[in-house]
């Protein structure tokens, strides 16, 4: 069974900082390209960040210098740090996997930037 376990989110005021982890059981982890998406509220999903199997990362022009996405092929966990939080970033952050058809999603982590 597959399984994409996000953690770390909660409020954190305007320019403060939080760290995502996503922990990824039930695939060749190693396989897979990993992404994170959010969903701010009243809007769609979109693409903030991946990195592929072979570590080449990709985002979104709004977090670029601020966020930075890695993963721990040993430890099946992929990671989002994001710096100087805006109010803007506020969203439910999803983990995401794909390896050829195969495309996976964990049920979210809450992110609020607030004062």
């Amino acid at each position: 069974q597959v399984q994409l376990v996000e953690s770390g989110g909660g409020l954190v005021q305007p320019g403060g900082s939080v760290r995502l982890s996503c922990a990824a059981s039930g695939i060749i982890f190693h396989l897979h390209d990993m992404g994170w998406y959010r969903q701010p509220p009243g809007k769609e999903r979109e693409l903030v960040a991946d990195i592929s199997s072979g570590g080449t990362t990709n985002y979104k022009d709004s977090v670029k210098g601020r966020f930075t996405v890695s993963r721990d092929n040993a430890k099946n966990m992929v990671y989002l740090q994001m710096n100087s939080l805006k109010p803007e970033d506020t969203a439910v952050y999803y983990c995401n996997a794909i390896f050829r058809h195969f495309n996976y999603w964990g049920k979210g982590t809450l992110v609020t930037v607030s004062s």
